[in-house]
């Protein structure tokens, strides 16, 4: 599999030199490899906290193919900056802890309680909840507002994004490290501004899933009919500019006001004709059925085709030669 080279979309510039931390993973999963991945090749000392006496293996295998698939800097020659333990002795010395469990509310809020009393008191603990809020991870501390949501995109890798959300009290300090920490890490940080269930990205792609459910219950499009109706089209835009910059570029000379005086007036009307299929047993197998259909090779393979293709994106758009417009050349 070709691996791009790092790109200015997947590594952030900085005002700075990029910091080095001692990171503590609570989770050996897809999420905790994937953050291990992403850390280790630019020389972060990382610690991976499993409950599996047997994982050992299993977790620096994955992390190796990880790195080879990831689009930032470095080798797996700094996995000598990795161990795995049971342990949580760990936590004690990073400056930052990540939890990366299932999402099980009362088993994280246990996790953070114990972590709070291990940590150092300065530091940063992120939770990579994908549905949680902060206030209700941290509601066992005696703060509430330390825990900041860090929710990276699978593979975290790969994917730059990173929504970062923190409890109505919390501090400028605590956003504005948590902030630091990932770019750092050459991730994206979006802060949302207030706390919201499902964040902003999987709202959005939740309610483009539930269409594409819905042709597909109303027989209208099968599920790979619809995965390349996607790609092809808005997809491909969506990798080089949002919807909103979409609407504006669609506007003629007046930009997004002449999109609404236009069109945009009866998007409302469209709404209405959206489906809300139920998700019962016959939708739900018909999904499944018309997915591993539509594709039938090993997973293993699967998960190489999408991470080349990501890369070529990732790597396409760090070599443009037009710069984002708040971007200097």
């Amino acid at each position: 599999m070709t691996t791009a080279p790092a790109t200015e979309e997947a590594t952030p510039q900085h005002d700075r030199e990029p910091r080095r931390y001692d990171v503590a993973i609570l989770g050996g999963g897809v999420i905790g490899s994937g953050w291990a991945a992403l850390l280790l090749p630019t020389g972060n000392r990382v610690t991976v906290i499993t409950l599996r006496a047997d994982g050992d293996d299993r977790l620096r295998a994955a992390i190796r193919q990880q790195i080879a698939a990831s689009p930032r800097t470095g080798s797996c020659d700094n996995m000598g900056r990795l161990t795995i333990t049971q342990s949580q002795d760990a936590i004690a010395g990073a400056a930052v802890v990540i939890e990366a469990v299932s999402e099980d509310l009362q088993l994280k809020q246990q996790l953070f309680a114990d972590v709070a009393d291990r940590a150092r008191a300065d530091a940063l603990l992120l939770s990579s909840t994908s549905t949680l809020l902060p206030e209700d991870l941290g509601a066992a501390l005696p703060s509430p507002s330390r825990v900041v949501v860090a929710h990276p995109f699978n593979p975290v890798h790969t994917i730059p994004l990173v929504e970062v959300v923190t409890g109505e009290t919390a501090t400028d300090d605590i956003t504005s490290r948590a902030r630091d920490f990932l770019t750092d890490v050459g991730l994206v940080p979006v802060a949302l501004g207030k706390p919201i269930a499902g964040f902003v990205a999987n709202r959005l792609q939740t309610a483009l899933l539930r269409e594409s459910i819905h042709l597909i219950q109303e027989g209208v499009a099968t599920a790979r009919d619809i995965d390349e109706a996607i790609t092809e089209s808005i997809g491909l835009r969506w990798a080089a500019i949002g919807p909103f910059l979409a609407l504006h570029l669609a506007g003629g000379t007046n930009g997004v006001r002449g999109w609404f005086d236009h069109i945009g007036r009866g998007l409302g009307a469209g709404w209405t004709q959206l489906g809300n299929p139920e998700l019962d047993e016959q939708t739900i197998e018909t999904v499944i059925r018309q997915t591993e259909t539509g594709y039938p090779q090993d997973l293993g393979e699967l998960t190489a085709y999408r991470d080349e293709r990501q890369l070529r994106i990732l790597a396409a758009r760090g070599t443009a030669t037009q710069h984002h417009p708040e971007e200097k050349p």
